[in-house]
C-alpha cells in the first residue's frame, strides 16, 4: 500500500515538473520571439521537442526548434508580435491623398540608391492600371507617362521624366528643383500644383553592402550634383575615395575605411533638408550636432511624405501605396531574397563596423519601419471595418425586403411565396403566415448568415497575416 502510494507521488511530481518545464518553454517563446536575443533559452527549448502531438492536433502547425510553428511569418521572415517603440499623430498614421491624376498632380520619386528603386520604378511606369497607360517602347529608357486627353506628364521619376534634377537627386534637390523643371516642360499653371514625394527604403546593412558591390564592378554616380542652397560642393567640402576613374575593384575594407564615402548614412542625408547644416560645410558644427539635426529633418520630411516603402515588405508596400493614391498594380510585387548583398558573407565583427558607420541610418529605419507597420495595421484595420459596415448595410438592406415579402404573404388572397433558396423558412412558419396571424413571424436564416464577428479577433489575425 505504501509502495503504491509512494508511486502515485511520484508520477504527480515528475507530471508538475513537465508542466513547470512546459509553462517555462513556451514563455521563453513569448518573451524572446528572436533567437539572436534569447541564444541560450532557444537552445534548451530545441533539445526538449515538445509540441510534436498537442501542436498539431487542432491546428496541424509544424514544430520548429522544438516549439510550434507561428504560422504567422512576416515578408523578413520574422515572428510576428510587432509592437510599436513610436508615438505617431492620427494625421501620420491615415495617410490617404487625393491624387487626381486627371488634375495637375505629380507624383515625385525620390530614388535611393540600392534600395530597390530600379524595381519600384519599373513598376510605376509599366504595372499600373491606368486609363491612359504609360506608353514604353524598346530600347528607350524613358516612358511617356501622360494624363488622360493632356500632354502633361503626371510621374515625376527616373524612367519618366529621367534624372532632370540630377543623378539620384536627394530631398534638398528635388523640393527646389521640381516645380521650375515642371513649369519649363509645362506650360505654368495659374493654380499651384501638389506634388507627392515617395520613396524606398531599405535596411542600412544590406544597402550598404549593396552599393559596395556596385562601386566595385565600377559604379561611381559622378553625375551627381549634389546641389545645395544653390550649388554644388566645392571638392574640399566633398573629397573622393578615389583616385582614378572609379573605384572598381575595392575592397570591403577600403570602402569602409574612407571617412568621406557618400555610402556612409546615405538614407539619413539623402531625406534631410541639408540647408539646414550649411549643407557640405562640415565646419559650420560638430559632427555629433549635424547629424542629430540632419536625422530629425529626414524623420520629418519622412512623416510629410505622401508614401514610402520598405524593400523587405514587398507586398505590404504594394498595398500602402494603391491605398494611399486609390491606384492598382496589375501583377503583385514579389519579395526577392536572392540579392547580391546577400550573397557577401560578412563575419559578425565586421556588420557591427557598418551599423556604427551607418548608425544615422539604422536609427532612421527603425523609426520608418515602426513607422511602416503601423500605417499598414490602421490600414488593414479601416479596411475590415469598412468591409463589415457594408455587409451590415447588406444585411438590413435584404431583412428590409424580407420583410416586405412577409408583409404580402400575410394577405390571405395572396397565395404563400416559395422560401428564398438562401433563407429557410419551417412549416409551421408557412401555416401562420397563411393562417393570417398579423404578428411578424421569425425568419430562420443559416448558421453563417448572422454570426457576429469578433472585430478584435479579426483585426489582430489580420495584422499578423502572411502579405
Amino acid at each position: 500500500m505504501d509502495e503504491k502510494s509512494s508511486s502515485s507521488s511520484h508520477h504527480r511530481l515528475l507530471i508538475v515538473l513537465l508542466m513547470v518545464l512546459l509553462f517555462g518553454v513556451i514563455m521563453v517563446q513569448y518573451m524572446c520571439p528572436s533567437r539572436s536575443e534569447c541564444q541560450m533559452l532557444h537552445q534548451v527549448g530545441s533539445w526538449l521537442k515538445v509540441g510534436s502531438a498537442t501542436g498539431s492536433r487542432s491546428s496541424g502547425n509544424e514544430v520548429q526548434d522544438g516549439l510550434p510553428k507561428d504560422p504567422y511569418i512576416a515578408e523578413d521572415g520574422a515572428l510576428v508580435r510587432f509592437v510599436p517603440r513610436f508615438n505617431f499623430t492620427k494625421a501620420d498614421l491615415n495617410r490617404v491623398v487625393d491624387f487626381n491624376i486627371k488634375g495637375d498632380d505629380v507624383i515625385v520619386f525620390l530614388h535611393i540608391q540600392k534600395t530597390g528603386g530600379t524595381t519600384f520604378g519599373r513598376h510605376l511606369v509599366r504595372n499600373i492600371q491606368l486609363e491612359r497607360p504609360c506608353e514604353c517602347h524598346a530600347g528607350q529608357k524613358k516612358c511617356t507617362c501622360y494624363r488622360p486627353g493632356k500632354k502633361e506628364t503626371w510621374l515625376f521619376s527616373r524612367f519618366s521624366t529621367g534624372w532632370s534634377c540630377g543623378l539620384h537627386a536627394d530631398w534638398t534637390e528635388l523640393t527646389s528643383c521640381v516645380p521650375s523643371r515642371m513649369d519649363s516642360r509645362e506650360v505654368p499653371k495659374n493654380m499651384p500644383r501638389n506634388y507627392y514625394y515617395i520613396t524606398i527604403l531599405r535596411d542600412p546593412v544590406s544597402r550598404y553592402l549593396s552599393e559596395w558591390r556596385h562601386v566595385q564592378r565600377g559604379a561611381t554616380w559622378k553625375a551627381s550634383l549634389h546641389v545645395c542652397d544653390g550649388r554644388s560642393p566645392t571638392l574640399s567640402e566633398l573629397p573622393s575615395c578615389y583616385s582614378g576613374d572609379d573605384w572598381s575593384g575595392c575592397s570591403l575594407q577600403e570602402f569602409m575605411d574612407c571617412p568621406y564615402n557618400l555610402a556612409n548614412n546615405r538614407q539619413t542625408r539623402m531625406l534631410a533638408d541639408l540647408s539646414l547644416v550649411g549643407c557640405y560645410n562640415v565646419s559650420a558644427m560638430s559632427e555629433e550636432e549635424r547629424w542629430a539635426v540632419l536625422l530629425e529633418s529626414a524623420k520629418r520630411n519622412l512623416r510629410g511624405m505622401a508614401f514610402f516603402g520598405l524593400t523587405e515588405y514587398q507586398r505590404k508596400t504594394q498595398y500602402l501605396f494603391e491605398r494611399t493614391f486609390n491606384l492598382e498594380f496589375i501583377a503583385p510585387f514579389t519579395q526577392l531574397n536572392g540579392t547580391r548583398a546577400s550573397s557577401v558573407d560578412v563575419p559578425p565583427e565586421t556588420q557591427h563596423r557598418i551599423r556604427q558607420l551607418n548608425r544615422w541610418d539604422v536609427e532612421l529605419y527603425e523609426y520608418a519601419r515602426d513607422l511602416f507597420l503601423q500605417r499598414f495595421q490602421v490600414a488593414r484595420q479601416q479596411e475590415r471595418r469598412q468591409a463589415r459596415e457594408r455587409r451590415q448595410q447588406e444585411r438590413r438592406r435584404l431583412r428590409g425586403r424580407l420583410t416586405t415579402k412577409q408583409g404580402r404573404q400575410l394577405k390571405p388572397t395572396e397565395a404563400p411565396l416559395q422560401p428564398d433558396r438562401h433563407f429557410v423558412v419551417t412549416e409551421e412558419q408557412q401555416r401562420e403566415k397563411v393562417g393570417g396571424d398579423n404578428v411578424e413571424s421569425e425568419v430562420l436564416f443559416p448558421e453563417w448568415w448572422d454570426l457576429d464577428e469578433n472585430s478584435t479577433m479579426e483585426d489582430y489575425m489580420d495584422n499578423v497575416e502572411q502579405w
